[in-house]
């Protein structure tokens, strides 16, 4: 038995005057009417309807217990409407990761933007160069960077991030800039574990494709801290324009090799797969691809 269903047609026939009535009211056949009433007479162990040819009257349980069924019919009535009005108007709180330089550099101004146009929404911005599991960690959406994954979530494109090659002018001074991607490997190259420990810089000009094996005296898996070991003098460093750029503005590093390219990383905001999300989400996801999405016809370069 649905017990909902069952209170709701018992409450209809009270109101209705009659099974008929209810019936017509529900869409149902009367003797189904009675069949649901019956149904909760016989869970509560006790009448609630006195029947007569004429008419049903309510039993003193029947009485109380019509009362109690529309208190809640009532407060389902109103769960109803909240979860209405969270599908409907972006409200509540919004739990976000992304990796921490993107996080900080590219999407945190957006963010901002997103809470001054949606004031009922609390965003909380975890970043964290790890792939975070969104289901696990309670998160509502993330930016992923990389191949895609086999994970379940629904994704949506952003601008892929352009990497480049740097090193601070203290740095080039004391050991000249490269003409040449080859003339790397003589050079301290600080690599990021979040890579893998194998891993090689492919530079592409025109048909010419060059890997320099990135082996160096420092490994971390945090892109802030390859930046502060650049700046210092440490050593070459290959990391996205989100990061580089105000340092490239401001004449803290310096691009090498200009004119060979570095593979573009794919950038993607992910969310769980939900049928109907909620307007915060829908709405924020929205937000983001419309102002980090990918540009008219970018190439998607491995």
């Amino acid at each position: 038995m649905d017990k909902l269903r069952a209170m709701e047609v018992f409450v209809a026939a009270i109101d209705a005057g009659s099974f008929a009535g209810a019936a017509e009211a529900l869409g149902l056949s009367a003797v189904m009417v009675g069949k649901h009433i019956h149904a909760l007479e016989v869970a509560l162990g006790a009448r609630l309807l006195e029947r007569t040819t004429r008419r049903h009257a309510l039993t003193e349980i029947g009485a109380a217990y019509l009362e109690r069924c529309k208190d809640v019919l009532a407060s389902v009535r109103s769960a109803d409407g909240v979860a209405e009005a969270l599908r409907a108007v972006p409200q509540g709180r919004l739990r976000v990761t992304a990796p921490v330089a993107y996080g900080a550099h590219r999407l945190m101004p957006v963010v901002a933007h997103y809470m001054a146009a949606h004031p009922q929404v609390q965003v909380e911005l975890a970043l964290n160069d790890r792939v975070v599991d969104l289901a696990e960690e309670g998160f509502d959406c993330g930016i992923r960077s990389g191949p895609a994954s086999e994970e379940p979530w629904v994704s949506r494109p952003l601008a892929r991030s352009r990497m480049f090659a740097v090193a601070s002018p203290d740095f080039i001074a004391r050991h000249g800039a490269p003409a040449h991607p080859s003339a790397l490997e003589a050079l301290p190259l600080l690599a990021f574990s979040a890579w893998g420990p194998d891993h090689a810089w492919r530079f592409t000009r025109g048909a010419e494709t060059l890997h320099v094996p990135v082996r160096g005296p420092l490994v971390t898996n945090n892109g802030q801290a390859l930046l502060a070991a650049a700046l210092a003098g440490v050593g070459v460093i290959v990391q996205a324009d989100a990061l580089l750029e105000p340092a490239l503005a401001a004449g803290q590093v310096i691009r090498l090799l200009p004119e060979w390219r570095l593979p573009t990383r794919e950038i993607r905001i992910v969310r769980r797969p939900e049928a109907r999300p909620s307007a915060k989400l829908r709405s924020f996801v929205d937000f983001v691809v419309d102002r980090l999405g990918p540009a008219d016809g970018e190439a998607a370069h491995p």
